[in-house]
């Protein structure tokens, strides 16, 4: 029997137990959630260190299964294959807060692999994986310091938080952030919020701290009834002798390289303190240390060794003197530059560089057919923004193969994203998809956050509406003792060796975007508020930097870009714009030469163009297909067949109405023929739609009567001929009209009535008008 733990969270019941499932891995535990949600996550450690490496061989995986939410994947392959990129986010979100907690020097391959086996679609499950890889490593005889849970963070309408809020609540108090941490501290953040304030943004994380605790403190009570003794392992150390020589020889070339104010001078400097060096440096009285930089394996010990004499002597000059390697205060911004319409083809491009760091953005425009379709376990609606990351290897004058996006590429596209979301105009102000694409030419830390800054100047070049300008930047941390420093802006060295990377995105108005990563086992909720209020002062200035580039949206798109349109219509009508097979919506568009139309089930028909006068004629067309005739209204229509009694006029596309003999002029009309012919244009009024939708049509009612009294109103009973010539639109209506108007006259007793009464009278209706007699034409030639 399984081993649990149950607990309150969220309002819902969640319950950790282990001893059941995928027991030959060194832990495991299964997560249940709610009604629906259960994630398993299985850990695995190598019996032996990895040879050779000087880093920690650590693997997450993150597994959505598409039986999960009770579907098959879409397309023509039908097995899951290469992660989606919500299940790459939710990977990197199981690392960073774990990766930290492994001992130092602890060199094992250790491979983290969480399964969904069950998601309510309106939930997301990326949390739960979090706590399951928690309560496996802890209860595993993998060593592992501290227990990590995570909560994901939302608000109400009343603005208090919710803990593990659903996609739908994820709007309500605009703000959807994910928290890990251990008892202690925290340990990551990321997450988007609309414009929130920092007070507000640091209330979350010590709501979702608190939540932790009670997760962390369940997953410990089960560890105690069941968890395995962590095992012996060995720790990856230098010898003491080559410790002692090289700290001793390089201490001043460390020092004095580390001052070198320009990267690749600085990079040249340290790349100059190599084994080589190190042998040349050797006396009579380091046989020993020789012996040790000539041997393949543990020549790799100096760099390692260099490398730890770096972080020391950034903390001395940081938190000591008070000195950043390039020369700047902590608080200190790199010079900044930006260009807008850098490129002259692309709808909209933007140039954000910062120092050393330098990024292009370029925006593009499309129709909502060109939204990215999602097709996962979660029920996340398809994006009609997107942002793309691209960091190639010569933005830090490196060289490798180019191949497809890795995890950090996608998580920094998705954070810029995340930026961006929440000043990007409705859908029913602009209705286009966005895609910017960001390329990173020069990399020396924050190249993320530049992309932010790149996205703003290329929306707004683009002519996007967006409300405001949005900037980024990523603060860092740098500890020593008890005392630390909070840097601003940091270049990668500061990056690399520092304790924290903590990038903050948002407008003037608020917080758009956060992602905290750290390398030690947690910082407090004080630090983050300190880093947080210089993140702000930074953010205000370079908004202004971007606001002298370009102030506002411009005006009018790219001559490049496409034109869309919007129409609403009926739900019930799309049938008649799209047709049998698509034949009308195909016809549509191959007469007007518009680019593309999409219908949403809505009844929103979006008109995709290259210019606006195709775009303008296709929307006449949709709006005539879809438009419902009204009584009293005129039209201009065309004739398109001719009966004895009257004219069949189509006012609309598919849809045409009777005009009676006697409504086709205001004198006396004895043949059809005689005022209209097949094709000719007409000026209609609706007198009339009957209970079975027929139309009754006037002519005259629009020219009015030849002695120029008002347009005469229909008197006592409409016009009708035979029920199968009044619907026009059936197919099987006869295509020869009646012999004579005299044949047509016999059988239809009720339309000559009509007639009659029309002619006898002319002017009934206005008022005070003397009756008419009836005025028999003479048969002969008519000379009016």
């Amino acid at each position: 029997m399984p081993e649990s733990v149950t607990l309150e969270v969220g309002g819902r019941t969640m319950v950790i137990e282990t001893g059941e499932l995928a027991k030959q891995a060194n832990g495991s535990a299964l997560v249940r959630y709610g009604d629906q949600n259960v994630v398993l996550c299985a850990a695995t450690a190598s019996n032996s260190p990895r040879e050779g490496i000087d880093w920690f061989p650590l693997t997450c995986d993150f597994e959505e299964k598409m039986y999960a939410a009770g579907k098959i994947p879409g397309g023509f392959i039908k097995r899951e294959g290469r992660p989606s990129e919500h299940a790459v986010l939710s990977s990197r979100q199981i690392d960073r807060p774990i990766r930290p907690l492994f001992p130092e020097g602890f060199r094992n391959d250790v491979q983290v692999v969480a399964t969904v086996l069950s998601v309510d679609p309106e939930l997301d499950a990326d949390v739960l994986g979090v706590c399951a890889a928690g309560a496996a490593l802890a209860l595993s005889d993998i060593p592992f310091d501290k227990t990590v849970a995570a909560i994901r963070v939302g608000r109400d309408e009343n603005g208090g938080y919710i803990a593990n809020p659903t996609l739908p609540e994820y709007e309500t108090g605009g703000l959807e952030i994910v928290v890990a941490g251990t008892a202690d501290a925290v340990m990551m953040v990321e997450g988007s919020a609309h414009e929130i304030d920092e007070e507000d943004f640091l209330g979350a994380v010590a709501f979702a701290h608190d939540e932790i605790r009670k997760i962390v403190a369940a997953i410990d009570k089960l560890v105690k009834k069941c968890g395995k003794k962590k095992r012996e392992f060995v720790v990856a150390k230098s010898d003491g002798d080559l410790e002692k020589f090289v700290r001793k020889s390089f201490a001043k070339d460390v020092a004095k390289a580390m001052r070198i104010v320009e990267k690749g001078k600085r990079e040249e400097a340290f790349s100059e303190l190599n084994a080589d060096e190190a042998i040349a440096r050797c006396g009579k009285k380091d046989a020993n240390v020789r012996a040790l930089l000539e041997d393949s394996v543990t020549r790799k010990e100096f760099h390692k060794i260099i490398k730890a004499m770096e972080e020391d002597e950034l903390r001395t000059m940081v938190v000591d003197e008070q000195i950043r390697p390039d020369g700047r205060k902590p608080d200190e911004i790199r010079p900044i530059w930006s260009k807008v319409h850098y490129v002259p083809r692309v709808h909209g491009s933007g140039v954000f560089t910062r120092g050393q760091t330098q990024v292009f953005s370029a925006a593009t425009l499309g129709s909502s057919s060109d939204a990215q379709r999602l097709d996962g376990i979660v029920a996340l609606e398809d994006k009609r923004y997107m942002h793309f990351y691209n960091f190639p290897p010569f933005s830090v004058g490196e060289t490798r193969p180019m191949r497809g996006p890795g995890r950090r590429e996608i998580g920094h596209g998705a954070l810029a994203e995340r930026a961006m979301l929440p000043v990007l105009p409705p859908k029913s102000d602009f209705p286009y998809t966005m895609r910017v694409m960001s390329e990173v030419l020069e990399s020396n830390g924050s190249s993320s956050m530049a992309s932010v800054c790149g996205s703003t100047l290329a929306l707004m070049d683009a002519g996007v509406p967006i409300t405001a300008h949005v900037a980024g930047v990523a603060m860092g941390l740098i500890l020593k003792g008890d005392k630390y420093a909070i840097l601003t802006d940091i270049q990668g060295l500061e990056d690399a060796l520092g304790e924290m990377d903590f990038k903050v995105a948002g407008t003037k108005k608020g917080i758009t975007a956060i992602q905290m990563d750290i390398k030690v086992q947690g910082i407090t909720i004080d630090i983050m508020r300190e880093a947080m209020a210089s993140a702000k002062k930074s953010r205000y200035f370079i908004i202004d930097k971007l606001i002298e580039t370009i102030a506002e949206p411009r005006r009018e798109l790219s001559n490049f870009a496409p034109r869309m349109i919007i129409v609403k219509i009926d739900p019930a009508k799309i049938k008649d714009v799209i047709g049998p097979g698509g034949k009308v919506i195909n016809k549509i568009i191959a007469d007007t030469g518009v680019t593309k139309i999409d219908i949403e089930d809505d009844g929103s028909v979006y008109i995709t163009s290259a210019d606006g006068e195709s775009g303008d004629k296709a929307r006449t067309i949709v709006e005539n297909l879809t438009k419902e005739i009204k009584v009293g209204e005129t039209y201009e229509g065309t004739v398109v067949r001719i009966i004895p009694i009257g004219a069949f006029v189509q006012i609309l596309p598919g849809k045409d109405g009777l005009v009676h003999i006697s409504q086709l002029a205001p004198q006396r009309v004895e043949k059809v023929e005689d005022v209209v012919s097949l094709g000719d244009k007409m000026m209609v009024k609706v007198m009339e739609i009957d209970s079975q939708g027929r139309v009754n049509l006037s002519h005259k009612a629009v020219l009015g009567s030849s002695n120029g009294a008002p347009p005469q109103e229909r008197s006592r009973r409409p016009a009708r001929d035979h029920d199968e010539d009044r619907n026009s639109s059936n197919a099987s209506r006869p295509t020869t009209p009646v012999s004579s108007p005299a044949a047509n006259d016999a059988g239809n007793s009720s339309n000559a009535s009509d007639a009659d009464d029309s002619e006898e009278s002319p002017s009934a209706d206005a008022p005070g008008a003397p009756p008419m007699r009836r005025r028999r034409r003479p048969q002969g030639r008519r000379d009016d």
